[in-house]
């Protein structure tokens, strides 16, 4: 939509619904419409000049906007800022414009730049590219904690604390600097603070690895008789899940990647909000059905590399809940992951107390719940209905945020 031609037309088209303000102002005097000329033959006097808050609205909104105009460097940015401040196409009809495209259109084409820079076209505009450096850096959890899954192995029947704080700490530090950079990096908005999001997290992933084996041991033992779990009485470990999520990062930041240089290239083409959002949709449904394939076949291979049970649902809806929170939040939309991260930790919390409570005297009715889930699903049915309700709330807000031309026009400064 951004061409040398698409600012021209807008702002002729903008012209010609104000042109007697335009005059006024030395923009574009040159777009008059045809009934003028004839007009001024058959008059000997100049026609009076139109009320300029009334026949220009559009001289209103650039001023509200002014500063947003003047920096501006394309029409396409003035569209997704006006659309983030809640202009439609049917409030762009009020300012005599058929979408909210045509509008930013006339904005842009009415500030005066100096050397008259042309703005981007959809042709010459850089879209994001993949580069080396991320994507290496999106390999390097899933190596690390591949390296400490072995070490844990070659240490089995000894004291593995050292190994575990080791490469528990390797593998933040690379999960860390991935999240930096790159599809999956901050693109210049800004984020909820590490306490926010960081520590539930954090959470999720330690239940991921922990959490089956304490709340079995929960059911089994009590809060007076816990059983050690493995030979150096150290908690059971569920080392297949948190491989795979790990080694998920690297097809996370190529989803990431493929739907920034989709929805920037439909946005470019789109002429309307609601022909942009009917577009990308699918595109976003497509794009997290891929990574739901790559991480079930990922979850299969440690799965099987590990000898322990496949657990696909816990795994699946924990990688859906992570990767749409993330997706979200490098996207400017910050509120909903932090929230519902928190929700789906927090009852994976609260699940675990209620069961060491209910092994107290008198309080059994509080682990009921509990333990018909565990009686029907298993123990990795707290974290699949949990993460899974989570991850279906972030997909239903994701449709309405992520399809918005607001979120995708500055997506390519980081990538």
């Amino acid at each position: 939509m951004g061409g040398g031609s698409g600012v021209v037309a807008g702002g002729s088209a903008g012209a010609a619904v104000g042109s007697g303000s335009d005059v006024a102002d030395g923009i574009g005097s040159d777009a008059s419409s045809p009934a003028q000329p004839d007009v001024a033959v058959a008059s000997p006097r100049k026609p009076p000049s139109p009320r300029r808050g009334a026949a220009d609205p559009v001289k209103a909104l650039m001023h509200r906007h002014r500063e947003l105009c003047e920096r501006a460097v394309d029409p396409l940015e003035i569209a997704a800022a006006l659309e983030a401040h809640g202009v439609t196409d049917r409030t762009a009809a009020r300012f005599r414009h058929r979408d909210v495209f045509s509008l930013a259109e006339e904005m842009y084409a009415r500030v005066p730049r100096d050397g008259d820079t042309p703005p981007r076209t959809a042709e010459t505009e850089a879209l994001p590219r993949a580069r080396l450096d991320w994507a290496l850096l999106t390999l390097l959890p899933g190596a690390l904690c591949a390296a400490t899954v072995v070490g844990l192995r070659l240490t089995q029947g000894r004291p593995r604390l050292f190994v575990v704080t080791t490469g528990a700490l390797a593998v933040f530090l690379a999960l860390r600097a991935a999240l930096r950079r790159g599809p999956l990096g901050p693109r210049g908005r800004r984020h909820p603070g590490p306490l926010r999001t960081g520590a539930w997290t954090c959470w999720l992933l330690t239940y991921a690895v922990l959490g089956d084996g304490l709340l079995r041991t929960a059911v089994d033992g009590g809060p007076d008789g816990l059983p050690t779990g493995d030979a150096d009485g150290s908690w059971p470990l569920a080392a297949a899940p948190a491989l795979t999520l790990a080694l998920a990062c690297a097809p996370a930041a190529w989803s990431a990647h493929l739907l920034a240089v989709r929805a920037r290239r439909r946005l470019n083409a789109s002429r309307g909000l609601e022909e942009f959002a009917s577009s990308v949709r699918p595109l976003l449904l497509g794009t997290f059905a891929l990574y739901l394939c790559a991480l079930a076949a990922l979850s299969g291979l440690c799965a099987a590399a590990l000898g322990e049970s496949t657990g696909h649902a816990q795994t699946l809806t924990l990688g859906a809940l992570l990767f749409l929170a993330r997706l979200l939040t490098v996207h400017g939309f910050t509120h909903a992951p932090a929230l519902v991260l928190g929700t789906a930790g927090a009852i994976e919390a609260l699940a675990l107390a209620t069961v060491f409570a209910g092994r107290l005297p008198g309080c059994g009715f509080l682990a009921t719940p509990v333990d018909a889930l565990l009686a029907a699903w298993g123990p990795a049915g707290v974290p699949a209905l949990c993460c899974g309700a989570a991850a279906l709330t972030l997909l239903v807000h994701a449709t309405r945020t992520l399809t918005r031309a607001s979120a995708h026009a500055r997506t390519d400064q980081a990538c």
